[in-house]
């Protein structure tokens, strides 16, 4: 499988060298290209001292995707774990399948909630009058965890993108986070024990860590001129709607967990959706909606309920 993925890899036309660097993802790196550059590249990677291969991103990847060095495999970075939302909001749930929930436009819905842990996402979107459709995106997220606070992560809001800006804004408690435009910089909290921010990217690629709680990545990507033409999406030079794919790892949820993406980690969770169609669509929307985005009183709510004495935590 190696050998033969290597040699399809190397038969590329190499053109110009890009960087592979850790993205805290195991046995995985982050693959980034110029936004400009040709698609035909060469990066080099190595794990645990090893040699090297060669890798690209597949065509799907808007700018950077995941390379498995172990067998030189590249992968889309909303393609590969459970726990995933990317684009139209599309989740890939603990479950392992893949569904979408376009929520509506400038609400908030909860995505996850446990007892001591409720995330929220802030929805934006944009009408289409030609096709009459409405399209939505993950533009923030709203975590409430331990005895009350409050973490934000979201994609500022431009007319044009620029890919050298950083458009991640983070705030713990209402107080902004400011990490280092630096590859590898770490924010570390003075107040809540164990919450830390790594840029995995000198901007827009963040990871996110409370621990023993959770693991979030986070990827700030605009919507181009070209996803527009291709998807009807009727953006304008007004707004780029920036929005977040995210990538979460949860170490202690309960079996009560619930939520869009929670309810996919119970042991007991059967889905609904029709995972034969071309677009699996996850309905009951209002029971799901939240009247604020660090609010946790959507009808599914498990936030600070107390745990039967059956129930064990689990990891995802």
């Amino acid at each position: 499988m190696a050998a033969a993925a290597k040699r399809q890899l190397v038969c590329w036309c190499l053109v110009a060298t890009v960087a592979v660097a850790s993205a805290q993802q195991g046995r995985f790196t982050t693959v980034n290209f110029p936004k400009f550059e040709k698609r035909r590249y060469q990066a080099t990677c190595t794990e645990n001292k090893g040699p090297s291969c060669y890798v690209g991103c597949p065509k799907q990847c808007p700018d950077k995707c995941l390379a498995m060095c172990k067998y030189c495999l590249t992968f889309c970075m909303c393609d590969l774990f459970p726990g995933t939302s990317c684009g139209d909001p599309r989740f890939t749930g603990g479950d392992g399948n893949t569904f979408y929930f376009h929520g509506e436009r400038d609400r908030d819905f909860c995505i996850v909630s446990d007892t001591g842990l409720h995330i929220n996402a802030h929805f934006i979107g944009n009408h289409n009058q030609g096709t009459k459709r409405d399209f939505t995106w993950v533009q923030a997220l709203g975590i409430t965890f331990g005895n009350g606070h409050r973490l934000y992560i979201g994609a500022r809001k431009a007319a044009e993108w620029d890919e050298e800006e950083d458009h991640v804004q983070i705030a713990l408690d209402g107080e902004p986070v400011e990490v280092e435009a630096a590859k590898n910089a770490r924010w570390v909290s003075n107040t809540v024990r164990g919450l830390s921010v790594t840029r995995i990217d000198t901007v827009n690629t963040i990871i996110v860590e409370l621990e023993g709680v959770f693991s979030i990545s986070v990827n700030v990507v605009p919507i181009t001129d070209e996803d527009s033409r291709i998807h009807s999406y009727g953006k304008t030079r007004k707004d780029s709607l920036m929005h977040l794919d995210l990538g979460f790892k949860f170490h202690a949820l309960t079996k009560g967990v619930d939520g869009v993406l929670g309810q996919t980690y119970r042991s007991d969770y059967v889905s609904k959706v029709s995972v034969m169609a071309k677009m699996p669509i996850m309905g009951g929307a209002p029971k799901y909606l939240s009247t604020g985005l660090f609010s946790t009183d959507c009808a599914v709510s498990q936030f600070h309920r107390s745990i039967p004495a059956t129930t064990e935590a689990f990891a995802s």
